[in-house]
């Protein structure tokens, strides 16, 4: 049963801050450490205090509150080994299938790489929880600053075989210009259709348009529906190696 409360907000100029808080135990996660203002506001409101970061890479937009928080709190940072030397306060490391708790909170860790070559996503099982930070976003996938496409169609596989039902948490509100993108390459998509247009609706309200339930990615994200033959076709990629379709699509969006 998941017991979790989450607590989402704008940080810097298109990154989501996320809280996790665990009432049981009065533990309360933060997810990167993208500005600590915006941190600080939203433990202040809810009355929490962190104990935790889960960091999922080295990139500055992801750690910089990282030593001020740690100054403030004296809360763990956790963060993936193979970016040990790249993440200011670590405190632990973490690899991809580790599981471990904190609070009353299982937490498994996903090697994600493609973004940056140590990327993690953190999966909180019975809370039906994924945060993927710069690796997965609704409707697109992270660039390939460090891996290249085999390795992030890798990654996105790892990630498309949790639940259906687990909800998504993305580092960045870039969905609207994916949703754009996404139909421009899969325009016989109804499911996807229909996505953009409630992201259209929740941008023009200024709303997030995260989370978003994973199976719904499942059938709207072309990043990981590059071995869909539908999507294919459209494509003009019929029966082609996914991970040349997901070489073509990145390439796309690259410059989209």
């Amino acid at each position: 049963m998941p017991r979790a409360i989450v607590r989402q907000f704008p940080c810097r100029s298109d990154n989501f801050g996320v809280l996790v808080h665990d009432p049981a135990s009065g533990k309360t996660l933060s997810i990167d450490a993208p500005e600590e203002r915006p941190i600080l506001d939203a433990l202040e409101r809810e009355g929490w205090r962190l104990d935790t970061i889960l960091t999922t890479h080295h990139h500055a937009d992801h750690v910089e509150a990282n030593g001020a928080l740690k100054a403030r709190f004296g809360c763990e940072i956790v963060g993936p080994a193979k970016e040990r030397a790249k993440i200011p306060g670590i405190d632990r490391t973490v690899s991809g299938g580790d599981r471990f708790r904190i609070g009353e909170f299982a937490i498994e860790v996903i090697d994600t790489p493609g973004h940056t070559l140590g990327h993690v996503s953190y999966f909180l099982p019975d809370e039906k929880l994924l945060f993927a930070a710069d690796t997965l976003f609704s409707l697109g996938c992270g660039r390939l600053f460090e891996g290249d496409p085999a390795t992030m169609w890798a990654s996105l596989l790892r990630l498309r075989e949790l639940p259906d039902d687990t909800m998504l948490h993305c580092g960045h509100e870039y969905t609207a210009t994916n949703a754009r993108f996404a139909v421009d390459v899969d325009p016989g998509n109804p499911a996807l259709r229909n996505r953009a247009l409630e992201v259209e609706r929740l941008r023009v309200a200024r709303e997030a348009t995260l989370p978003v339930q994973l199976g719904q990615e499942k059938l709207t994200n072309p990043f990981l529906r590059a071995d869909n033959p539908e999507l294919q076709a459209e494509m003009g990629m019929s029966g082609a190696d996914p991970v040349e379709v997901f070489r073509t699509l990145r390439e796309r969006r690259n410059g989209y």
